[in-house]
């Protein structure tokens, strides 16, 4: 698969680092005003680097706009007259519309919604992918490379702008309750790197236990709650101080917020 990244920012270098490191390609181009976070690519074989944003899509078969949304109404209609029916049109720009980009190369083009998260990098991102009607036959090739970089869910449109709030913003949300861990930890007598060490594993460890069993967060809570117990104890103070509540919230607001962005 001959792909082109246009941006290179925090995503989209995160997303070319993903490609890389799986080589998910025959050819890759990178293309920026900006390369300065791909710049240490040029070098590596079939990797093209450029400010050339029409030669990427020129050269590309699947072309991944990794763009802020007030960026990506510019590129599109600067690219348009280059994107063919044959291209398959990726947009990872949060808040960004399908019928917003049919409006500028059409209708009659493949386009696709991703959300994958910075996790991408190392091959570990949820991306939820969804398609107009001209790409539904082109969706399974799309989780083909991006189930490379981790897990894919197909949904409806209508959930991406959720979907952007638990897993891409939700990477800083897990991200703040890992910290919050470790300072504990340090409270508790810790040094810095020991509480870190402990915070990420057990984090880790949380995850894994409930990927690979498929059980409900509560039946494994359940399993290391012991009647008048330490952590029992904990997980109360935790709830009388509002853990879940504020966490919902802040789900909440994050998504009040992308629908503000999916309004301008």
């Amino acid at each position: 698969m001959k792909i082109a990244i246009i941006g290179t920012g925090n995503l989209g270098s995160s997303i070319a680092k993903g490609l890389i490191k799986n080589n998910t390609f025959t050819s890759l181009y990178l293309s920026d005003k900006n390369t300065v976070n791909v710049d240490g690519y040029r070098t590596l074989d079939n990797v093209t680097v450029t400010n050339d944003n029409e030669l990427a899509v020129e050269q590309s078969d699947m072309v991944i706009f990794a763009l802020q949304p007030k960026h990506i109404d510019k590129v599109l209609e600067s690219v348009s007259s280059k994107i063919t029916d044959k291209h398959i049109v990726i947009s990872v720009a949060a808040g960004v519309e399908i019928p917003r980009i049919e409006g500028i190369v059409g209708s009659d083009k493949n386009i696709i919604r991703v959300m994958p998260n910075t996790a991408i990098s190392i091959g570990k991102s949820m991306t939820c992918i969804a398609a107009n009607d001209k790409a539904q036959d082109k969706v399974a090739l799309a989780q083909d490379i991006f189930n490379q970089l981790g897990t894919t869910l197909v949904i409806p449109e209508e959930l991406i702008q959720a979907s952007t709030v638990i897993c891409a913003s939700g990477i800083a949300f897990w991200m703040r309750l890992v910290r919050a861990t470790t300072q504990g930890a340090i409270q508790l007598g810790f040094e810095a790197h020991e509480a870190h060490e402990l915070a990420v594993q057990t984090c880790f460890g949380a995850a894994s236990l409930l990927i690979e069993t498929g059980k409900h967060p509560e039946q494994e809570i359940d399993r290391v709650t012991t009647p008048s117990g330490c952590t029992i104890e904990g997980l109360n103070a935790m709830e009388h101080q509002g853990l879940s509540s504020a966490l919902i919230q802040g789900i909440v607001a994050s998504f009040e917020k992308i629908n503000q962005i999916k309004k301008n």
